[in-house]
């Protein structure tokens, strides 16, 4: 893919890019040019509306079929990134894209198939050089390691996974029925077999297998580069989401059936992207959110933002629910449940010299007269207790919670001072006489209410 291609990024939908013919030596002719470009507009404006038609039915119906992009893009497998921007515009708008309807796949419907695989393994290239490599050549990632930081660890998984080069739909195969006998030597030794000899044979097909399974998930590892690039920024790590993406692909690679005829990188592309969505779900917010409710986030968000665009303003709760479908207290529910919890400690202001939690009321934090009250009594207190005796003090500190909160009784204080309860008593209420006197007392009466 050229520089263009690579900068290239997704279009909303109205906005496809259309297939512009080079005037080549021509281009001194202005005649020519002019007519180029009203058939390039013209071209442009078709496909547009094609694209929007197929949007609209992938939402009525929850799903598209290749038939149904075959029959809205005939040519579309000479243009493979008119359908890469397809694709990415009906994953954008979470449309799932199916098998065929019935029958026999025709010919034109498997080229389709094909193109849509190589628009993902071009996709794949534009992440790779994104991340810093150079491109793909012969099948592999030409890249200086001289050039690579040690501590880049996606730079260098990178270069890894672009050393194996992609595959052929007839090598996908090759693989595929490989690993079948695989399993099948698999499970004839589980059954039991005699003689060395066959167990040897069936030993070796279940490594053979193996070793397929392993080529085929290192080949198409490149894709989950390319589905999880569309993930990021939605609260997992970039390196997280390849690695949830590597055990969707794992799973696609397990429950791959060539008989069907797709290309492999067709049918794990859904798989990678259910991998990466229900980890994002799982793991994007402090408060999981389920995998359903996430998606009705999403549809919520993408439906605010088209009433932005079409209204110039922020539309109302029941402007959402009227263009949603559903009542206007679901939609409230929604924008609830897609709060996130906000830290106390995040910093605030021009200067980020406060914190959020500083501007929030405690409700049951003392008002600060009642807290200067308390401190000032404190200190009273403290003043009176010293005209008593050192014993008289810890007794009624003890008895009345004033050095934990916890009010002892007379025979816990009687234990801790290794004497009967009756003498605490006797103590206690000498002490308290002693507070009663007026030249201490008038010092606490204004602090009773």
């Amino acid at each position: 893919m050229n520089a263009q291609a690579e900068e290239r990024e997704i279009q909303p939908v109205g906005a496809l890019p259309a297939v512009v013919t080079s005037a080549g030596a021509a281009a001194g002719a202005a005649a020519g040019a002019a007519a180029g470009a009203a058939a390039a507009d013209d071209i442009g404006a078709r496909s547009a509306a094609a694209a929007e038609q197929l949007i609209v039915l992938g939402r009525d119906q929850g799903f598209v079929t290749y038939d149904d992009v075959l029959s809205a893009f005939p040519e579309a497998e000479t243009n493979i990134d008119q359908l890469e921007d397809l694709f990415a515009n009906l994953f954008e708008q979470s449309i799932a894209v199916g098998p065929f309807q019935q029958g026999e796949e025709s010919e034109a419907a498997s080229a389709v198939a094909d193109a849509v695989a190589d628009a993902v393994a071009d996709a794949v290239a534009d992440a790779v050089a994104d991340a810093g490599g150079e491109g793909r050549a012969s099948g592999g990632l030409d890249i200086d390691l001289n050039l690579i930081d040690i501590d880049d660890s996606i730079s260098l998984y990178l270069k890894e996974i672009g050393r194996v080069p992609l595959l052929t739909a007839e090598e996908e195969v090759v693989l595929a029925k490989r690993m079948e006998r695989g399993k099948e030597g698999h499970q004839k030794l589980t059954q039991g077999v005699d003689g060395p000899e066959e167990r040897e044979r069936l030993l070796a097909a279940v490594k053979d297998g193996q070793s397929a399974q392993e080529h085929l998930i290192k080949a198409n590892s490149r894709l989950v580069v390319s589905v999880a690039k569309k993930y990021v920024g939605r609260g997992v790590p970039f390196l997280d989401l390849i690695q949830e993406g590597n055990i969707g692909l794992i799973r696609a690679v397990k429950k791959f059936d060539y008989l069907r005829g797709y290309k492999f990188s067709t049918y794990a592309t859904w798989w990678i992207r259910q991998a990466v969505t229900r980890a994002i779900a799982d793991q994007g917010r402090t408060i999981r959110v389920p995998v359903h409710m996430y998606e009705q986030i999403n549809r919520l968000t993408r439906t605010s933002r088209q009433l932005v665009q079409e209204l110039g303003r922020d539309p109302t709760t029941e402007e959402i629910a009227d263009r949603l479908g559903v009542p206007p207290r679901k939609v409230e529910q929604i924008i609830r449940v897609s709060q996130r919890p906000l830290s106390l400690e995040m910093p605030v202001g021009e200067e980020e010299d406060s914190y959020l939690g500083d501007f929030i009321e405690d409700a049951e934090a003392d008002s600060p007269t009642d807290s200067a009250s308390q401190t000032m009594l404190r200190g009273v207190i403290d003043e009176i207790f010293e005209s008593l005796t050192p014993r008289e003090v810890r007794i009624l500190q003890l008895r009345f919670g004033l050095v934990d909160g916890y009010s002892y009784t007379l025979e816990e204080v009687g234990k801790k001072f290794g004497v009967t309860r009756e003498r605490i008593r006797q103590i206690e209420a000498q002490a308290l006489g002693r507070l009663r006197h007026p030249s201490r007392s008038r010092k606490l009466r204004d602090y009773l209410t």
